[in-house]
């Protein structure tokens, strides 16, 4: 049977762990009474001896106790309202009416009781009224976009104007656009100083929707009434918010607005603000999300009061069986009275949300609903631990066929290894790095898993699609085990004397085959994982352009540490697309100017892409700590294109410049991933140069990963030691020096990822705030 201390730590919502009752600490009060109790029995027992009256002493002991107990429990303990009853800062304390509150144990214990029964009704309260809050916004979101529907589908059967999926709005003569991001969305937010067309028609169509948003609360500046301005036409200004779900849509919102307004009215100034369909699907979409995260949060707090209550019953029966006494249930009769307990506010909104989410967001449909309210953990499968193993062994089987056959064959040797390596390596290394990133993330789930840090709500993934370990693991294996199996075939071919023409097709076709399974439409093969892989990588390149969300700057962070992947992709493609394969000439690929500038292109892409969303972060937030941060990159790019051309040209004063602008590039890196990406060395922590908060019980293993994180960023050094070595233990040293950089960035993700959890258990962050469609713009804007 498991214990309770365990179900509850298994349980509990993470980030609001320290709203929860101490469990544990009063635990470790109800073992001190215990403590304290055994000397008095021991006493007791020597100062009675051993004699025939010890059980009649023991029967009439126990019943008088018992009768004591029983005779009135209201006696016992009485908890009452320090402040005097007042509703909004409700304090209990403890009074303690019987003999036993005269031992220090006890009192100890129901002071520390009373502290955690007001914590816990407290913070209940708090979140209890965010989230009611909440639920009176999302309802009026809720009303104005039904009735915008309403007025868009009324003139949309009339055929107003010929226009069938859109509506004027009053047409602007100012107008400022700036974008933000939710979820991977991009939404336009459209401010403007509105003025009214003088045709009936626009102005009845105006007039309605216009009305519908103010019967709703959204106003407009100047006053509530329309006033009359120059020329007799009302003016006034209301802001709303217009989605678009990616940046080339963003683009294409704003210039149909210009376009269709150019059409339409040839002869007016300025661009014309319009509402048509699928704005407000976007709209729906949004409220949709806000609706589902509002249910979600309810449901942690539904959870949050029915595990506190378990806890406080579970060691007041504790204190009862240590003290022969019955506290609890005076003591528990009260905490049923208390808000977190007798408050239904929560229950009936979630009960109510059902309901209205299923009618307006899935017509009617309550088992789709249910799908966006309550989505389904993947269950995991006992088979997918079993081909995991499957692979394992296979690829360990292969590769050591491929090492002795590689020997026998004398594919290293000197007289074969040039053409042989110069056109394998590229290919299969960047499969090799590919997995070794792939099961380091695997290995990152699974502490994150461990530690209960929880990275689908920090990534924001959906947990009915979200990949676990196992999943992650058998993508690995079997992906390395086909890799290897078509190295072991190559390599046959090439021995048995096949021309390079076919052999060489291999790699390639691999490549292709890897490549198809990436975008293949349908729904197998993990589809909504690798479809999200690609939209993360498609976000990175237009970074420029909009703010990314973290799951988009992680990425970003690991392409920094993939450029000799990116490398060996440019090469392999180059190999295939010139068809160097068919000639055995891999020298085409590694002369020109072209490939000289390539070069120095594939170095700096990652940093700066990584650079350009710290530089959209502080445009977006005015925080100072992005430039630093671009700083980083940007020292980073400095000292990649140094080593570069010292490996071209290895004279004394680009020596020079590697070492200097690679040292002041460690430097800043390492500064950036101690006490920035990690929050350590903190000189006032109580945890020696550590944080005050880990999650990770022993301390070493943050002191080793400090020292290990700083010998991994200087491999950079072996760029300039000029290392002797054939060419195939040249290629090994760069696969190796490469995987040690993969290394460095897995372990850092773990870091990484605790410092963000920690601070959203710090905010008691446990629900997306998610922005809504429609809001109010004050005469100050």
């Amino acid at each position: 049977m498991v214990k309770f201390s365990k179900d509850l730590e298994a349980q509990l919502i993470p980030e609001w762990k320290d709203a929860f009752v101490n469990y544990w600490q009063l635990k470790k009060n109800v073992k001190k009474i215990k403590l304290s109790r055994k000397p008095a029995e021991t006493q007791e027992k020597h100062d009675f001896g051993f004699s025939i009256f010890d059980p009649i002493r023991w029967v009439s002991k126990n019943f008088f106790a018992r009768f004591h107990n029983s005779g009135d429990k209201s006696e016992t303990i009485q908890v009452k309202n320090k402040n005097g009853g007042g509703d909004e800062e409700d304090l209990y304390q403890t009074e303690l009416v019987e003999l036993f509150s005269e031992e220090d144990e006890v009192k100890e214990f129901f002071e520390r009781l009373d502290e955690e029964l007001n914590k816990v009704n407290q913070f209940y309260k708090t979140k209890e009224s965010e989230f009611l809050e909440r639920g009176e916004i999302l309802n009026k979101q809720l009303l104005i976009l039904l009735e915008v529907k309403q007025v868009l589908n009324d003139r949309r059967q009339k055929n107003l104007q010929s226009r069938s999926d859109a509506v004027i709005l009053p047409r602007s003569n100012s107008s400022s656009i700036r974008s933000s991001n939710y979820s991977g969305q991009f939404f336009c937010f459209i401010e403007t100083t509105t003025e009214f067309t003088q045709t009936a028609s626009e102005t009845s169509v105006t007039d309605d929707v216009i009305a519908a948003l103010e019967r709703n609360g959204v106003n407009f500046i100047g006053s509530a009434t329309r006033s009359k301005t120059e020329k007799g036409k009302p003016k006034m200004a209301m802001r709303i918010d217009i989605p678009a779900t990616t940046p080339t849509q963003t683009i294409i919102t704003v210039m149909s607005m210009l376009w269709e307004d150019l059409v339409n009215n040839p002869k007016k100034e300025g661009p014309g603000d319009f509402i048509n369909r699928k704005k407000i699907q976007c709209a729906e979409k949004m409220i949709r999300g806000a609706f589902v995260e509002l249910y979600r949060g309810l449901g942690l707090l539904k959870t949050y009061s029915s595990l506190n209550m378990v806890a406080f019953t579970k060691i007041l029966k504790k204190f009862d069986k240590v003290s022969n006494l019955q506290a609890s249930g005076s003591y528990l009769n009260v905490v049923k009275r208390w808000h977190f307990i007798s408050s239904d506010k929560v229950v009936r909104l979630r009960d109510e949300v059902e309901p209205i989410f299923t009618k307006h967001f899935a017509n009617n449909d309550r088992k789709g609903a249910m799908k966006f309210l309550r989505p389904q953990q993947k269950k995991e499968s006992h088979m997918i631990t079993f081909f995991v193993g499957l692979f394992t062994g296979c690829f360990v089987t292969l590769f050591s066929v491929y090492a002795i056959l590689a020997h026998l064959s004398g594919m290293f040797s000197a007289t074969t290894q040039a053409g042989y390596m110069e056109t394998v390596y590229p290919v299969f290394s960047m499969f090799a790095l590919f997995s070794l990133h792939l099961f380091l993330y695997g290995c990152n789930l699974f502490m994150w898993k461990r530690t209960r840090t929880n990275y689908n709500f920090i990534f924001e993934f959906s947990p009915s699609t979200s990949l676990k370990y196992r999943d992650v693991f058998l993508i690995c294996t079997s992906f390395m085990t086909t890799v290897v199996g078509a190295m072991v075939i190559h390599l046959l071919l090439r021995s048995n004397g096949f021309s390079p023409r076919q052999v060489d097709a291999i790699p390639g076709t691999l490549l292709l085959i890897f490549t198809g399974l990436l975008i293949l439409p349908f729904n197998i093969f993990y589809r909504s994982s690798r479809y999200y892989f690609i939209r993360v990588i498609r976000n990175i390149v237009f970074s420029p352009f909009y703010k990314g969300l973290l799951v988009d700057l992680f990425m970003a962070d690991q392409l920094t540490s993939q450029i000799p992947l990116l490398r060996h992709i440019e090469t392999t493609a180059c190999y295939f697309l010139a068809g160097s394969f068919k000639t055995h000439q891999y020298e085409t690929c590694k002369s020109g100017k072209l490939y000289r500038e390539l070069a120095y292109v594939i170095s700096f892409s990652p940093y700066y892409w990584r650079a350009m969303q710290c530089a959209r972060r502080w445009f977006d937030e005015g925080d100072i700590n992005h430039l630093e941060n671009l700083g980083k990159y940007v020292s980073a790019m400095v000292a990649a294109g140094a080593r570069i051309t010292y490996a071209r040209q290895p004279t004394q004063i680009w020596q020079i410049m590697v070492i200097a602008t690679s040292s002041v590039a460690t430097v800043y890196q390492l500064y950036w991933d101690f006490v920035k990406d990690w929050g350590l060395l903190n000189p006032k922590s109580k945890n020696l140069w550590l944080r005050d908060e880990l999650i990770l019980k022993n301390k070493s293993i943050y002191y080793f990963s400090i020292a290990l994180n700083l010998v991994l960023r200087l491999a950079w050094v072996e760029t300039i030691m000029h290392f002797n070595f054939r060419m195939v233990e040249s290629r090994l040293l760069d696969f190796f020096l490469a995987s040690l950089e993969i290394i460095r960035r897995g372990h850092w993700n773990f870091y990484r990822l605790e410092k963000e959890h920690l601070n959203n258990v710090g905010k008691f962050k446990a629900v997306k705030t998610v922005p809504l469609p429609f809001r109010e713009m004050d005469s100050d804007d």
